[in-house]
């Protein structure tokens, strides 16, 4: 058992609207593919053709940004947004997918472009996986939750 699901194990709140195994895997690849495409960006920097490389160093950046900051707001279950989960869930998974695309060019000649690829490939399905978990609960409410009522007159009133 990885430290990521023992400590979402441990948390004092669960109230069972998240699947904690799928949560845990997309953590867990979130905060992998942050690292390897941080490592990824540092080999293009490296290469003889690092001006050929600039939009997969940028890729790469981006990503792991991305990559970090979803593994940051999943890790947080204390209290509810799932508004805020499924659009960095969305965001993770698009800037997943760009970078896998760009590095895929670069695999045949890069390793490191092949490894990144393939994280980012793993991040993008887990990522998939979670969101399907969360259900379709309105968005910006935790499930179970329902709109706060309006206190807008109504429209001509």
């Amino acid at each position: 058992m990885s430290h990521v699901k023992t400590m979402l194990d441990a948390h004092p709140q669960d109230d069972g609207t998240i699947d904690r195994e799928k949560l845990a895997a997309a953590i867990e690849a979130c905060l992998e593919c942050a690292q390897t495409c941080a490592a990824c960006a540092d080999a293009c920097l490296a290469e003889d053709m690092v001006a050929e490389m600039r939009d997969c160093i940028r890729t790469d950046l981006d990503c792991a940004d991305i990559c970090a900051a979803t593994g940051a707001v999943l890790t947080r279950q204390t209290g509810e947004n799932t508004a805020v989960l499924r659009a960095q869930l969305e965001a993770c998974r698009t800037a997943c997918a760009t970078c896998a695309e760009d590095c895929e060019q670069h695999a045949d000649m890069h390793e490191h472009c092949r490894i990144c690829a393939e994280a980012c490939r793993r991040c993008e399905q887990a990522c998939a996986e979670l969101l399907g978990a969360l259900g379709s609960g309105a968005p910006g409410r935790g499930p179970g939750r329902t709109a706060p009522a309006s206190t807008a007159p109504a429209p001509g009133a």
